[in-house]
């Protein structure tokens, strides 16, 4: 979403680092492009005017004219500013009460019941039990939506379908996970396609019927200012506590991201992308300042790998790697691990680099399918033991697989590959002096390329 902004703020902060001579001159005219970056972003004007006459002030005040390397400090006085501007530091949702009560409030359309599900996915994998409530009883769709929700996660479902009186449900709901010994209740409550009085009256109600302890307000991150706009208005009736922007991997310009959290003086606490029910992440002001100026999430990118990961699996996998034993059936079993972690091409955009590189390419998340295809026509024991694998057998394994003998071909010459660098890789690890030299290779080469990018 942010690719556009993060476009625009390089050529602003790439204009200045390339000045043979900074000056308040050119200073000036690179704030000047950041602002008309941040405002193409669909950055509200005056957010955007406030936020970059912060960084000229900063920016002068710290002597950027006379720094050695006035573009690098610049680039870290915009990193604070768009930390700052989107809440300074990460804010939990609150989870308090027997049970804990969140009431979920926002458009319809923006993505509240599918954020219901995932917030119940999150919740499960913290070990608290779940009930959720459907309250909308204006879009039957919605409730059966819910119901599948809570199917897949796990967590209990509570409806009246007889009832058409939401904040009784409500009650009802929050009576029945107390009763049961329930530790969270999630409300979701029903939508409009527009603010109209009678839903914010209803929204209300419910509110002031359960007390939650948590409100939050669920946004679609594409409708640019709009979000803003709806936000200040669910603000000034509901109080709520966060806001939750979904839909974050559209294509949209993300200026609401930036502009909601200084309009409405209310954390932004989740983003989501997708519908998978685990595309749920916690939101991090400076994670995300550094994915807009191009620096990488490597941090979110170890927290995505630890979740998804099982240590006693990556022992035996290491275990067998080390014997020259690693097989089809564990490369399945990675596969796996991968896309537990989410979207490739949101993973690729962690690395530090990554972002800009990745820009124009098309990541099909269905891209590992034919690997498996021709996996998955093997025999368990040509699984187990790739050595089998003669032409007359991958032959057969083509045909099985609906690819070409020579696609079976190349995946199983990268699979060999693959195998002997993870084999080297481990008995690196196992030994120090190796190690030690690679680095040392790794550092000369550095060097040559440097002296030879100055020669040129």
């Amino acid at each position: 979403m942010f690719d556009n902004l993060s476009q625009k703020l390089e050529r602003a902060l790439k204009t200045l680092k390339g000045q043979g001579q900074i000056t308040d001159i050119n200073v000036a005219a690179t704030i000047k492009e950041v602002r008309r970056a941040l405002v193409d972003a669909d950055v509200n004007y005056k957010v955007a005017k406030e936020v970059t006459d912060r960084i000229q002030r900063e920016a002068l005040g710290q002597k950027v004219i006379t720094a050695i390397e006035p573009g690098q400090l610049m680039v870290k006085i915009v990193y604070d500013e768009l930390t700052q501007l989107m809440g300074g530091e990460k804010r939990d949702v609150v989870i308090k009460g027997e049970p804990a009560v969140v009431l979920i409030a926002g458009l319809q359309g923006s993505g509240k019941t599918t954020f219901t599900g995932k917030l119940s996915a999150l919740l499960k994998k913290q070990g608290r039990s779940v009930v959720v409530a459907a309250c909308d009883v204006y879009r039957p769709a919605a409730t059966e939506q819910l119901r599948v929700l809570a199917e897949q996660v796990g967590a209990e479902f509570y409806s009246e379908p007889e009832s058409k009186d939401p904040v009784q449900i409500a009650q009802n709901a929050v009576q029945h996970g107390r009763r049961l010994g329930r530790k969270v209740v999630i409300i979701d409550t029903a939508g409009r396609l527009a603010v109209d009085e009678a839903m914010m009256r209803e929204v209300e109600s419910i509110k002031r019927a359960v007390q939650p302890s948590e409100t939050l307000f669920v946004v679609d991150a594409m409708t640019g200012q709009d979000a803003v706009n709806t936000a200040k208005t669910f603000n000034d009736r509901l109080d709520f506590d966060g806001v939750v922007l979904t839909k974050l991997d559209g294509d949209a310009r993300g200026g609401a991201a930036l502009s909601i959290r200084a309009v409405v003086e209310k954390p932004i606490k989740f983003i989501s992308t997708g519908e998978k029910m685990d595309a749920l992440d916690l939101f991090y002001p400076d994670r995300m300042a550094q994915r807009i100026l191009g620096m990488g999430d490597v941090i979110s990118l170890v927290e995505r790998a630890q979740q998804a990961y099982d240590e006693d699996e990556a022992r035996r996998i290491n275990a067998k790697i080390r014997k020259n034993q690693f097989n089809f059936d564990d490369f399945l079993s990675q596969l796996d691990q991968i896309r537990k972690m989410g979207n490739i091409k949101d993973l690729m955009g962690m690395i530090p680099g990554m972002g800009k590189a990745m820009k124009d390419v098309e990541i099909d998340d269905n891209a590992f399918t034919p690997i498996e295809s021709i996996i998955r026509s093997m025999t368990p024991a040509e699984r187990a033991n790739p050595d089998l694998l003669n032409p007359s057998r991958r032959k057969r394994i083509a045909v099985g697989s609906g690819r070409s003998p020579q696609e079976v071909n190349q995946m199983l010459k990268q699979f060999e590959q693959m195998r002997q660098m993870m084999r080297q890789m481990s008995k690196m690890s196992a030994n120090p002096a190796a190690l030690k030299q690679m680095q040392q290779q790794l550092q000369r080469a550095q060097q040559q390329g440097g002296n030879l990018g100055r020669r040129r």
